[in-house]
């Protein structure tokens, strides 16, 4: 064998290993079941002939193209959308349909249909009209179907009324032959099938970018009297009402309502109980909102006289809101213009408004302490028969001190801070 015969030998091998290597890397045809869309290539009398691109070949029947009177309702170059519905054996060739079933046609034509999306797996059009006991009466192109309440939805429908009159996407849950008389199959759908499966697409796509820290946008599933639960794309966490914002939320329908978009931020993720819920995901709104602590001091600096709402009654005193996210003590002792109180409602009510003088911020600790008897400028009273308090605002369990007869020595949230500069 020559040099030349040789070196020929060794490119058509070189070749031909290349060209099995870049086999196995063709990309292959859509699955049963895929949405599809290319332009029409030609159309004959049986066939319409879709372009999908270096895909596959595919072709749908003519027929489903055709209107009431048989003239076809696209031409060529148009851009169609159709349904894999399989494959020709003979051929090779992708199978599109557009819809199971028609307008117009009769069991017997619509039966094979129905039995081949069943058997591939393949979404069904029908029209929900009534309820029974047990669920939804659906009609699936002029043949009577069911529809179990507990299949209608990925969660239990408290209000099945409103799905009648839709026109929904089902899959083919059972279909049982020989048991009308002649009338056709029963038909038993699932639109939950069809929705977990999305679902399930959607949640891989989130679990991409779900990390701590991640700003998402979600929407509200439920709500409950510690929170919300929140759709973030086939996944769901957990806004607890302390993480809905930085002023108090007595209860989250206050704030939201089912279907509401909400931006959130992650702040936790745990291991899940079940398969079904692999991750526990912990959520902030929050996180998002500038914290009122941050210019607190800038707002209301000591001596600031301004008006507040009275949100919650101690024994020890009264918490005044301020501005959203800030909330002063008034204690018991600042209170009642010398009257002796045993308990701040005495004096005021929740949701009163009323006028407040800052006696101190302490942003670490994030406290604000108010007096009302000293609002409106005047020198507080002398009060020589009140015990003075250790710890003015720290709560009700002070223990009461001698008093030397000086409004400055009962004990107010104004010594306290005082006593905190001086250290």
């Amino acid at each position: 064998m020559s040099d030349q015969d040789t070196q020929e030998k060794t490119e058509f091998g070189q070749i031909l290993a290349e060209f099995e290597q870049e086999a196995p890397a063709k990309q292959e045809g859509p699955a049963v079941g895929q949405k599809v869309s290319g332009p029409i290539l030609s159309i004959s009398d049986e066939w319409i002939f879709v372009d999908l691109g270096s895909k596959s070949e595919a072709r749908l029947a003519a027929a489903e193209l055709k209107d009431a009177e048989g003239n076809l309702t696209v031409k060529e170059g148009e851009t169609i959308e159709a349904t894999v519905a399989g494959t020709d054996p003979e051929t090779g060739a992708l199978l599109l349909r557009r819809k199971t079933g028609g307008k117009g046609k009769r069991p017997a034509e619509v039966v094979p249909e129905i039995r081949q999306a069943h058997a591939a797996n393949l979404p069904v059009e029908a029209l929900v009209t009534g309820l029974n006991k047990g669920g939804a009466e659906v009609q699936l192109y002029g043949m009577r179907a069911f529809c179990p309440l507990s299949q209608l939805d990925l969660r239990y429908v408290e209000d099945p009324q409103r799905f009648v009159g839709q026109r929904l996407m089902f899959k083919v849950n059972r279909l049982e032959e020989g048991n009308r008389g002649g009338r056709g199959p029963n038909i038993v759908l699932s639109r939950r099938q069809l929705l977990e499966e999305e679902q399930q697409t959607r949640a891989a796509e989130t679990r991409q970018k779900l990390q701590v820290g991640a700003i998402l946008q979600g929407k509200v599933t439920s709500l409950t009297t510690y929170g919300v639960f929140v759709d973030l794309g086939g996944i769901e966490g957990m806004l607890h009402v302390s993480e809905i914002g930085h002023t108090r939320t007595a209860h989250p329908q206050d704030v939201f309502t089912i279907g509401q978009e909400v931006e959130v931020q992650v702040i936790k993720i745990e291991k899940g109980k079940d398969e079904k819920r692999p991750e526990r995901i912990s959520l902030s709104r929050r996180s998002l909102e500038r914290d009122p602590w941050r210019d607190a001091v800038s707002r209301f600096p000591e001596g600031t006289e301004t008006t507040g709402r009275v949100v919650r009654l101690e024994s020890f005193g009264a918490f005044v809101e301020l501005a959203p996210g800030l909330e002063g003590l008034v204690h018991i002792s600042e209170m009642g213009a010398g009257r002796r109180l045993s308990h701040s409602r005495e004096a005021v009510q929740v949701g009163q408004e009323v006028e407040v003088r800052v006696l101190g911020v302490d942003t670490t600790r994030r406290r604000i302490s108010l007096s009302m008897a000293a609002a409106g400028g005047g020198e507080r009273e002398e009060r020589e028969e009140e015990p003075s308090y250790a710890r003015g605002g720290g709560g009700g369990g002070g223990t009461p001190a001698s008093s030397s007869g000086s409004g400055s020595n009962f004990g107010s949230m104004a010594d306290f801070f005082s006593r905190s500069k001086r250290r």
